[in-house]
């Protein structure tokens, strides 16, 4: 009992947020300490590791036939077991303080709540030969309304609408568990997908993920805003003469390339309205609908939710953080770790 209370004094906990878009790592003690995108880029003669995160998310699109630049998540799961091990182990030794290696870390991840029994395996065993020395696996709509300050204990409806990268996952949380879940694999590489075929079908023009992704930052909305409409220059390959070209795109017309994808999260939230139990759904006719993941961040997506189910709803204040925040809040919290945590 002595040695495993000095092992946890002298060990640097995590918490990790393993998502297909970025990966988060919360440090026990010091909040989150590294938010990088979830993208390695490799060298194909040797396969050894060239840059991680940032510095690799530059090079995508921009590479030599010997460098290959992956993103080893896909739709929420590890869809190349051996890069995202490398990656997480590279994402380890950037936190964990060298002096205390000795002392391997607990690591807590957030995982999808639909994911498989091999997939579960899969991510606990990567995160084990990262160098953890136990791994927990939380559900993310869980870890995320726990960092969006919820109070999923006590027993009352809560409603969150978790859009990450690779999936938005609605589920009505009570009792420190999940009541009703559901996912889809329609989330922010989605709407990057929609906003680049757009481009193709209607200008013959052809750009990159990178490029799709800053279109939906600066010019994506789910809902008209009031002002100005707001337009952006954008750049690619013509598809009929070969050369680079230019085109501007308005607000609108994101909008409508990105209709598809908002609505079938729209639909997904009142499915899961639909299969809530009554006391339930009258708890979260006063408490709402909570949004986190970067999906929150669409421009007028709350209003749009709010307009569909006519219940009210708000983004939360830091919502990339919630998941990571949520599964560092457990660290400390041993019960709370018990009752949340998936079972193998």
């Amino acid at each position: 009992m002595l040695f495993k209370r000095w092992t946890e004094q002298f060990s640097d906990d995590l918490a990790i947020d393993l998502g297909t878009a970025n990966t988060l790592v919360f440090v026990r003690g010091e909040g989150i300490v590294l938010n990088e995108p979830s993208v390695v880029a490799i060298h194909e003669a040797d396969q050894s590791i060239i840059a991680v995160g940032r510095e690799a998310k530059a090079m995508l699109g921009r590479t030599p036939g010997n460098i290959r630049v992956v993103r080893p998540l896909r739709d929420g799961v590890i869809a190349d077991f051996d890069i995202t091990e490398r990656m997480l182990g590279y994402f380890i030794s950037q936190t964990h303080r060298w002096q205390r290696m000795i002392l391997r870390p607990r690591v807590v991840v957030g995982v999808p709540s639909g994911i498989t029994q091999v997939e579960r395996r899969a991510v606990r065993d990567a995160a084990m030969h990262a160098g953890a020395r136990a791994v927990y696996l939380v559900e993310e709509p869980v870890a995320a309304a726990m960092g969006a300050g919820l109070p999923i204990e006590e027993p009352g409806g809560n409603l969150i609408v978790d859009i990450g990268g690779g999936t938005t996952e609605v589920a009505v949380i009570s009792l420190a568990g999940v009541i009703y879940c559901k996912s889809v694999r329609i989330a922010g590489d989605q709407m990057d997908e929609a906003i680049r075929q757009h481009i193709r079908k209607h200008y013959n023009l052809l750009i990159g993920e990178r490029r799709a992704e800053e279109i939906k930052i600066n010019l994506g909305s789910a809902y008209p805003g009031e002002g100005e409409r707001r337009t952006i220059e954008v750049k690619g390959r013509d598809l009929v003469g070969g050369f680079p070209k230019s085109v501007v795109l308005t607000e609108d017309e994101i909008r409508e390339a990105l209709r598809d994808s908002v609505m079938t999260i729209v639909e997904t939230v009142r499915t899961c309205l639909e299969q809530t139990p009554p006391e339930l759904a009258a708890d979260i006719v006063d408490t709402g609908i909570v949004i986190t993941g970067g999906g929150g961040l669409l421009r007028g997506l709350d209003r749009l939710i709010g307009a569909e189910t006519q219940l009210p709803v708000t983004v939360a204040k830091d919502p990339m953080s919630c998941v990571a925040l949520g599964v560092g809040r457990v660290l400390d919290e041993l019960e709370l770790l018990k009752k949340v945590a998936m079972r193998a």
